[in-house]
């Protein structure tokens, strides 16, 4: 499973990281990261796509969120038993008596009181 987080994560970190960099002509000298380059990009992506270029960035946010929900969910899936095991633990077993006396009783009294 972290090689899968790994192979999703690794993608997403030069992206948001190039965007990042170059949204911000961060260029460091590397033509790469200049604003020129940005705009070319999503500027060529628009057209191939027949939509608005400033769109994009919305678009690839919403679809990162969605496969990382995705990804989540298949790890809760994977990990369904231990999960339910720790949530039967905490919602059965109250909170031992001696626990929630310390923690309703007065405190130390202060020397000024």
């Amino acid at each position: 499973m972290r090689y899968i987080f790994g192979f999703w994560a690794a993608p997403m970190a030069i992206f948001w990281g190039w965007f990042y960099l170059s949204a911000n002509d961060i260029n460091f000298g590397y033509t790469m990261l200049s604003r020129q380059m940005h705009d070319f990009f999503f500027q060529l992506y628009g057209q191939m796509l027949g939509i608005d270029p400033a769109i994009i960035p919305g678009m690839v946010a919403k679809t990162c969120i969605f496969d990382g929900l995705l990804l989540m969910a298949l790890w809760a899936f994977r990990r369904r038993r231990e999960i339910a095991a720790w949530v039967k633990q905490h919602w059965a077993d109250p909170v031992p008596f001696e626990r929630m006396r310390g923690a309703t009783e007065a405190g130390p009294k202060l020397p000024a009181e």
